[in-house]
């Protein structure tokens, strides 16, 4: 009697565990990037590359090539990614960023 209810109960858990499988392929992830969020991640990891440079810089501090180059990614970041995507799609980039450089520290 124990064994039949030790193997109902692992059916039990393997199938939950396939069907969890099942779904995790089957339905499309929130963490797929269109081509536009792709590109405003490369242009957010490329400004925060910048900012780890000078972690506790003002702008009048940084090399006179790094400041013009974070400009430019700032006005990029400004006109291509924060005009055109939605908010969350933003914040969503900005948090990726800041989890993928604070977990390569």
């Amino acid at each position: 009697m124990a064994s039949i209810l030790l193997m109902a109960i692992g059916i039990g858990i393997a199938t939950v565990l396939l069907g969890s499988a099942a779904f995790h392929f089957l339905i499309p992830s929130d963490d797929v990037l269109s081509p536009q969020e792709k590109k405003c991640q490369q242009i957010a990891n490329e400004g925060y590359k910048i900012h780890t440079i000078y972690p506790d810089s003002s702008p009048d501090e940084l090399l006179e090539r790094d400041m013009k180059r974070l400009l430019y990614l700032d006005d990029l970041w400004m006109k291509e990614c924060v005009s055109v995507l939605p908010a969350d799609s933003v914040f969503s980039i900005i948090n990726n960023v800041e989890r993928d450089f604070s977990h390569n520290e």
